[in-house]
């Protein structure tokens, strides 16, 4: 009686101790949220090279860049993301003249395989029908290069018209590249494996068009694709309607599984996630790409917006940035935009 009751006491001050150095690890293992960075006010960025913002934070420094609508790849580089308000503007590519050029906007900055690609659209010259999405790759592990051109992804029929893309990644499959093209008179998001991180193997396939009325506003436009990742789930935010008109926004597609190149594998929110809210006195608010905060316990949407319902969409648009949340399904929730000249807490971590 005497042995089996020291047998049971041993186990359960085994099982103790096992439980307690497991309860150890997994606490370590839990990123704890750091301090608030320095504050700043939207817009992050302003006018003139300031719409389409792509954001990356690696090394501990901030790195943006945006549309500049002429042949300069420009990017701005601070430790904390309320110092790109006045960071210098450092020119890190000219274009050249030919296909990838000269008026370069929705630029999207990737790192893949230990180096970093800088995906742009552009046209030949202004004014012309071309549109083309180019790449950059840099020589080293710095975003602000030096980078190399590396040429036009050939993503549509011979060599098409093929805008606003980016990089986006699966489980269990090859990089992808989503982008925005015109195919049967409607301007819709297409999607293409990347043999490379310079060159996919294959032509795009659709994967949404604008059927909704709220994606139709001056125009059905879906456009500007971004992936945004959260519990084990990827999702495809884009922006619809004209960006000539305030009602520009943002809607969300939904990979529920399968093959990326099927458009059955994805589900359309009926709704849209983000968009105008004329009390705050924002309008237009799109193009947006989402980033990780330094300690990488929140994520933040980075996006351009209008002040007035009438300035469309060229110079004026600003860019602007805001923490996220997230919906019980998973998904992002992005709330409203918030005003201009209010105060908002930095990135946790952002020291």
């Amino acid at each position: 009686m005497f042995v089996r009751k020291r047998a049971r006491t041993a186990r359960r001050l085994l099982t103790l101790a096992v439980a307690a150095a497991l309860a150890s690890v997994l606490g370590a293992a839990v990123p704890a949220s750091a301090a608030p960075g320095p504050s700043f006010t939207n817009p992050l960025v302003g006018a003139p090279n300031s719409a389409d913002p792509s954001i990356v934070y690696s090394g501990g420094n901030w790195y943006y860049v945006a549309t500049t609508w002429s042949s300069k790849i420009i990017m701005r580089k601070s430790s904390t993301m309320a110092g790109l308000k006045t960071a210098p503007e450092r020119t890190v590519y000219t274009l050249a003249p030919g296909p990838g050029c000269c008026t370069m906007w929705a630029p999207d900055l990737q790192r893949i395989n230990n180096r970093w690609y800088l995906y742009f659209s552009a046209a030949a010259s202004p004014g012309q029908g071309e549109r083309r999405t180019g790449v950059l790759e840099s020589s080293g592990t710095d975003p602000m290069g030096p980078y190399t051109y590396r040429g036009i992804l050939n993503l549509e029929p011979n060599n098409g018209w093929a805008i606003d893309g980016s990089v986006v990644r699966f489980d269990g499959h090859v990089n992808h590249y989503v982008y925005s093209a015109f195919r049967g008179g409607e301007q819709g998001l297409f999607i293409a494996p990347m043999s490379s991180p310079t060159q996919v193997s294959r032509n795009g396939v659709r994967i949404s068009s604008p059927a909704l009325p709220w994606e139709r506003r001056g125009a059905p436009v879906n456009e500007g694709p971004y992936a945004v990742y959260n519990a084990g789930k990827t999702f495809l935010t884009y922006s619809a309607s004209s960006c000539q008109t305030p009602d520009y926004k943002l809607g969300m597609l939904t990979w529920t599984g399968g093959d990326p190149m099927s458009a059955s594998s994805w589900t359309k929110k009926p709704t849209p996630i983000f968009e105008r809210h004329d009390a705050s006195g924002v309008f237009g608010p799109g193009h947006a790409s989402f980033v990780r905060s330094p300690d990488n316990t929140e994520t933040w949407v980075v996006y351009h917006a209008n002040s007035s319902p009438n300035q469309g969409c060229g110079t004026t648009r600003t860019t602007r940035a805001q923490k996220i949340n997230w919906n019980p399904d998973g998904s992002p929730n992005l709330g409203v935009p918030v005003r201009t000249g209010t105060s908002i807490a930095g990135p946790s971590g952002d020291s």
